[in-house]
């Protein structure tokens, strides 16, 4: 069988089933594995250019993977326009303490939020993460809350022996608050403006916008409070070293700097791909890992579900600035994030007007507080991410490097002045990630969630052919580690039960 992209979901359907006994290959056109969990290095500083927060480790502990974690005991420290700030870690009383302390009185609701994410995840364990939304659950729950890492995990499901599926409830539909919006569940919750938005940045997780989004995204705070922020020591790249280095004792076969230009296929099955040298690769199966508009606007065009697919719309990209930093912050977390004063604004510049923000929420992740590998002595290396619209930044009114300049005016205005300390500042545009990754417009997410419903209708799993499946940050269940990780379980969990394995491997016949 054959995985197209090296991204971690296919990385990860690409191991399991190799264990299996399958015979699996890669094909990735870049020089190395990952995917979007990629680093950029200069001048002896290391800057995160893609996932820079690990959820859920126990989804890649339970493959075996020798990750070095650190567990953040502050998740992130988020400053909002006022100047006011509020820290949440993995503890929540200490989290409801603080939100206490920004707004008196809005630690109880805190909690009920808190609350209400929890069964909210228990539900989305049960339907969404475990399996495609048009059929049955495939896989058991993925929820690890209470082990650390570093714990033997009891099953494949860290808790669950393994075979036992999820039985979903007669709640679980109500649990997620169906057809309410992110922003009207912050507003479910908190009296206070802050709060709210602090809520509605949970959307910016799946690249969406909060006033649109489904509710069901509330659920993270349980994922981050349930089984902490961990950050893996080298930087979370090591990650993708990590599962490359277990690919590799699994058997599977990779090939570097090769790209696909189509998936064979007839009107009912898969029988393979071509490369762009224009060679034929037989396979029963092929999983694309590859953004979907890329599988049903090239490698096997579609243009029904390709025009499914721009229904949805594009999720937000990113805009990323790098910055070598001269001298050390005190007390700057590993993660912050600066916000805007007006986050409706901001997210219409974003979706409806299709710019960059005028007045930017800014994330900054400053690995070298955790881990000095990453910066060289008496420096910071500063990966700083703007949400903007996906597209040609050429039809941007401002142009990247000018809008720079304005968001380090914005941040110099709200504490974090850079005036003289920067060695160098390098960017990375949607143009950027687009060429890199082959996503449509550089959006980080594919499609993005338009209104309550739209999780539901993001391409499923399983392709129109025999044999073809879809996994990633475009595919369901969406973006982000622990997303691509359960999609990656959940094509494995399908291929077993389409394409059942017939034969011992030779070294295990006779065992």
């Amino acid at each position: 069988m054959i995985v197209v992209g090296g991204g971690v979901g296919g990385m990860v359907a690409a191991l399991l089933l190799a264990r299996d006994g399958h015979d699996v290959r890669i094909y990735e056109r870049l020089p190395r594995l990952g995917g979007k969990l990629a680093e950029h290095r200069r001048d002896g500083f290391t800057f995160s250019i893609g996932p820079s927060l690990l959820t859920l480790p126990g989804l890649f502990l339970d493959l075996g993977l020798p990750l070095d974690l650190v567990e953040l005991d502050e998740l992130c420290r988020y400053r909002f326009a006022d100047g006011s700030t509020l820290s949440t870690c993995r503890d929540p009383d200490r989290t409801a303490e603080a939100v206490d302390r920004l707004a008196p009185g809005e630690g109880r609701n805190w909690r009920a939020f808190h609350r209400w994410a929890e069964r909210c995840l228990d539900a989305s364990t049960r339907t969404f993460f475990a399996g495609p939304p048009s059929g049955p659950v495939v896989e058991p729950p993925f929820r690890l809350a209470g082990r650390r890492p570093g714990e033997r995990p009891a099953g494949p499901a860290g808790g669950r022996p393994s075979g036992a599926l999820p039985r979903p409830r007669l709640g679980d539909l109500l649990a997620v608050a169906p057809g309410r919006t992110l922003h009207a569940l912050a507003g479910r919750f908190f009296r206070d403006a802050r709060l709210r938005q602090y809520v509605d940045r949970y959307a910016t997780y799946a690249g969406s916008n909060p006033y649109r989004a489904p509710a069901a995204l509330g659920c993270v705070p349980a994922i981050e409070h349930g089984d902490g922020g961990w950050y893996v020591r080298g930087g979370l790249p090591r990650l993708a070293d990590a599962l490359a280095a277990a690919l590799d004792k699994a058997g599977v076969e990779i090939r570097l700097e090769t790209e696909i230009a189509e998936v064979v296929a007839d009107g009912e099955r898969v029988g393979g791909v071509r490369t762009i040298l224009g060679e034929l690769v037989r396979a029963d199966v092929v999983i694309v890992n590859a953004d979907a508009a890329s599988l049903y606007g090239r490698l096997l065009p579609d243009r029904a579900r390709l025009r499914r697919i721009a229904r949805l719309g594009l999720s937000s990209s990113a805009f990323l600035m790098l910055a070598a930093v001269e001298g050390r912050t005190e007390g700057l977390p590993h993660h912050s994030v600066v916000f805007s004063a007006d986050y409706r604004r901001e997210f219409g510049d974003i979706f409806h007007r299709r710019r960059p923000p005028e007045d930017p929420t800014v994330y900054i992740g400053c690995p070298a507080v955790t881990d000095a590998t990453q910066a060289p002595a008496g420096a910071e290396s500063w990966s700083m991410l703007v949400n903007v619209p996906a597209g040609d930044p050429g039809r941007w009114p401002t142009p990247p490097e000018a809008y720079a300049e304005l968001v380090l005016d914005r941040l110099a205005r709200r504490g974090h002045d850079l005036s003289g300390r920067l060695r160098f500042l390098d960017l990375l545009t949607p143009a950027d990630l687009r060429d890199r990754y082959g996503t449509w417009g550089g959006a980080i997410y594919g499609g993005a969630y338009g209104d309550p419903f739209a999780p539901f209708r993001r391409p499923g799993n399983r392709g129109p052919r025999r044999g073809l499946y879809l996994v990633g940050g475009s595919a369901h269940p969406g973006g982000g580690l622990p997303l691509v990780a359960m999609g990656g379980r959940i094509v494995a969990a399908l291929v077993r039960r389409d394409f059942p394995r017939s034969r011992p491997r030779p070294e295990e016949a006779g065992r």
